[in-house]
């Protein structure tokens, strides 16, 4: 299953592909045309490694902050958050490798009570300041409780573009489907100060699966 975010790339990859493949059939010397038949090959690999989008068990739970991302957790700090939260907060940063997958879901359950499209640079998405400086869509969900929880797709170096297919007002379930960040990058997950964090840094986390933190309400 390929994520419907990647059909125009993987459709102009493919005929990209075709299109060097047919020329280098009449270019001399002959080994040269193997070489660029291996590369267009790969490249098509790649695309379809990148775009693919599995089916998962979502773990369930109304209480539950899960991961909107997959990739390594590269940072858990304490910040002030003033756009949604508007207090103190707990920060949780998860990197996107470009060999994960980019398929984004919702974190928790909830009202999307705020959307803001941010642009910015392109610092490598590993760099603590892509937080703030590179280029975001910014979430605020409402959970039943009350707890208002905040995630950020960043871009990086190589992450061009943010989609997603949520906007303000519409009722989320953890889990579902909302989006994707292309070749690489970063999500940011804010709780309030007062909700209880599940990972550590260095953890892996898996999109629609692994706990991030617990709403105790």
């Amino acid at each position: 299953m390929f994520a419907r975010d990647g059909y125009t790339t993987i459709f102009v990859t493919i005929i990209f592909a075709v299109i060097v493949s047919g020329i280098a059939r009449y270019m001399e010397p002959h080994w040269t045309a193997y070489i660029l038949y291996t590369a267009m090959a790969l490249l098509v690999a790649f695309i379809l490694f990148f775009f693919r989008d599995p089916d998962r068990e979502i773990t369930k739970g109304d209480n539950l902050v899960i991961s909107p991302a997959d990739g390594n957790v590269v940072q858990i700090k304490e910040v002030q958050e003033d756009r949604y939260i508007e207090g103190a907060a707990r920060q949780i940063s998860i990197f996107l490798s470009p060999l994960d997958v980019h398929v984004n879901r919702v974190p928790v359950k909830g009202k999307l009570e705020y959307l803001e499209y941010e642009p910015g640079i392109f610092l490598v998405a590993y760099d603590h300041r892509a937080s703030e400086l590179n280029e975001r869509a910014d979430f605020g969900v409402k959970h039943a409780s009350g707890t208002k929880v905040f995630f950020r797709q960043i871009t990086g170096f190589l992450a061009r573009r943010i989609v997603y297919h949520i906007q303000e007002g519409d009722d989320l379930e953890a889990g579902e489907r909302f989006g994707m960040m292309k070749f690489g990058s970063r999500m940011d997950i804010l709780v309030p100060a007062e909700v209880e964090v599940n990972v550590s840094e260095g953890e892996k986390a898996v999109a629609g699966q692994t706990i991030l933190a617990t709403i105790n309400a």
